[in-house]
């Protein structure tokens, strides 16, 4: 039976290209980036905190994970809620995850007030996602196959009949391989391997 979980989530393939919005005399550089970790993230940030070591506020907000997701929002010194929230709120918008959107601004001289931030803000980071090319991925399990070397063509009969994505593989007295499914499909492709004569399935964690 294949369920009807939802295991696909949007997300963007590649950094975008650098946005610039002006708002009385403050620049704001805007920046998307697809990560999957905080570790990323921090790298990501230090980076740009190099390329503009003069700016006054390196703002951002992320949100990682497809079925559990944690989410930050950062104002780095700017008034509560003036930055990293109308930065987050454009990931939302989009309907994104596994996303970082960072907002660098060079403050011109001139205060723009709560309600200024706030605009100037999420319209960089608007821009900054109009900017990024948005994909679907599907949410996906692994699991170790083993079995002795003469069930091989069993397996990968089973293998090439459900278009399974072989990770990786290791082909001695005792095989094992590693494969890649599609989270939906997870019920249906365990119940094959388990089924099947001589062989030991697992799922990855």
């Amino acid at each position: 039976m294949i369920s009807d979980l939802k295991d696909t989530y949007k997300t963007i393939s590649a950094a975008s290209e650098e946005v610039l919005f002006k708002e009385k005399n403050s620049k704001f550089f805007g920046y998307s980036f697809p990560v999957t970790s905080e570790i990323k993230v921090k790298e990501i940030l230090d980076q740009l905190k190099k390329k503009h070591f003069s700016a006054r506020h390196w703002c951002y907000a992320y949100q990682l994970g497809t079925e559990k997701t944690v989410f930050r929002a950062n104002d780095d010194g700017e008034p509560n809620n003036s930055a990293g929230m109308p930065i987050y709120g454009q990931i939302q918008s989009f309907e994104l995850t596994n996303v970082l959107v960072v907002v660098v601004r060079y403050f011109g001289g001139v205060k723009l007030g709560v309600g200024g931030l706030i605009s100037a803000y999420k319209t960089t980071a608007q821009m900054a996602l109009q900017e990024a090319q948005i994909i679907e991925k599907t949410v996906d399990v692994h699991f170790l196959v083993k079995f002795d070397y003469k069930n091989i063509n069993k397996v990968m009969r089973i293998i090439r009949e459900k278009n399974l994505t072989v990770v990786s593989q290791k082909m001695e007295m005792d095989c094992e391989i590693e494969i890649c499914v599609r989270k939906k499909f997870k019920e249906n492709v365990y119940g094959i391997f388990n089924d099947a004569f001589e062989i030991d399935i697992q799922l990855m964690e």
